[in-house]
């Protein structure tokens, strides 16, 4: 049986997935706060921009606050504080020498990397703490379903 064939159009179901829905996206807001509050990793405009090249490579500026969006000069200032903390560098976009690329240095990348693994360090910790062998294998499992929601 098909996804499409699962699918209902009943309105009950309706209304069921949308609470489902809501549930959802309050539940994973509430634990990315959690989580990144716990772990020391605060989300702020210039982790949020690190991030975003992380996920994109080099890209300009324009590209970055369209993305983000933020204006042009908010988002100049963001990256030019980001270049002053080598975490960032400005080269000359080959395709139109009048543009610059923004892409991430080793120092940024291992910024984000240091974060990323204290957030995952601090919820292995809870994962083994909180939940049992079964509670982890409904999780397992719940991650590969909305892993599927968003593809």
């Amino acid at each position: 049986m098909s996804r499409s064939q699962r699918a209902s159009t009943h309105p009950s179901d309706a209304t069921e997935a949308a609470q489902i829905a809501e549930s959802l996206r309050e539940v994973v807001s509430r634990f990315v706060k959690h989580v990144r509050e716990h772990s020391g990793t605060h989300s702020n405009a210039q982790n949020e921009t690190l991030a975003a090249l992380e996920r994109t490579g080099p890209v300009s500026i324009s590209t970055l606050a369209e993305q983000r969006g933020v204006t042009h000069q908010t988002m100049r200032l963001i990256v030019m504080k980001l270049v002053e903390q080598d975490l960032l560098t400005l080269t000359q976009d080959p395709e139109d020498r009048r543009a610059w690329l923004v892409q991430m240095t080793d120092a940024g990348q291992h910024q984000m990397a240091q974060q990323r693994s204290a957030r995952v360090q601090w919820l292995t910790g809870q994962l083994l703490g909180k939940t049992n062998p079964e509670e982890r294998a409904l999780l397992k499992a719940a991650v590969h379903l909305l892993d599927r929601l968003v593809e």
